[in-house]
């Protein structure tokens, strides 16, 4: 394969997988070769086995690290502090991408950035949309509400009333305190169930009642 060739049928993708080279009478291997010897050239950046995206020069649309994080595990959505900062909930950047899956727990360090992937179970994969991140670049992302549950069941002791202030929640007037109980309620965590009320109480301190 030619790179040209290459280009003709990836050009418009953010993100691609080898697999869809894999037409005719290609050869896997050499398919392979020809892709690391892009990788080394800089023309292609991989992001894990079998997964690409082109170079900056080459792209057309920009890969956007959300639509990367849901490529490189399928069954996942992005959420905690990336889903919160995204959402405008937290004041912090938050440089790694953290995404939520029923899979196994994984980081994955590559040239563009860090992708770390936590367990939950398959009651609590649940609260998430489909958002359109602009060029092309729809990926599935924990609502602000379900973002901060889920931070919460993964850390210990998340639900004192003195973590849940240290968390710094800001423009809570757009979140949805039901929406969040009855998230909770779902969950069958008492844990996310007592957070839930605390953050109501929290919620209505901030607006002054």
């Amino acid at each position: 394969m030619k790179w040209n060739e290459l280009l003709e049928i990836v050009g418009q993708a953010p993100v691609f997988h080898s697999s869809i080279l894999m037409a005719g009478t290609i050869d896997p291997a050499d398919l392979g070769r020809q892709l690391s010897r892009w990788v080394r050239s800089g023309n292609l950046v991989q992001i894990r086995r079998g997964l690409y995206v082109l170079s900056e020069r080459y792209q057309k649309t920009p890969p956007h690290p959300f639509l990367i994080a849901n490529r490189i595990k399928h069954a996942s959505y992005v959420s905690l502090q990336s889903a919160l900062e995204y959402h405008g909930f937290i004041p912090e950047y938050v440089p790694s991408i953290t995404s939520v899956t029923t899979g196994r727990p994984e980081i994955y360090n590559t040239p563009i950035g860090s992708f770390i992937f936590k367990h939950i179970k398959k009651a609590l994969f649940l609260g998430y949309e489909a958002i359109d991140l602009g060029g092309g670049n729809p990926a599935f992302v924990a609502r602000p509400e379900k973002a901060l549950l889920d931070l919460l069941y993964l850390t210990p002791r998340s639900d004192s009333l003195d973590y849940l202030r240290e968390i710094r929640l800001q423009n809570t007037e757009t979140l949805d305190a039901v929406f969040l109980a009855d998230l909770a309620e779902k969950s069958g965590s008492r844990k996310l169930r007592r957070a839930a009320r605390r953050i109501s109480l929290i919620l209505k301190e901030l607006k002054g009642l």
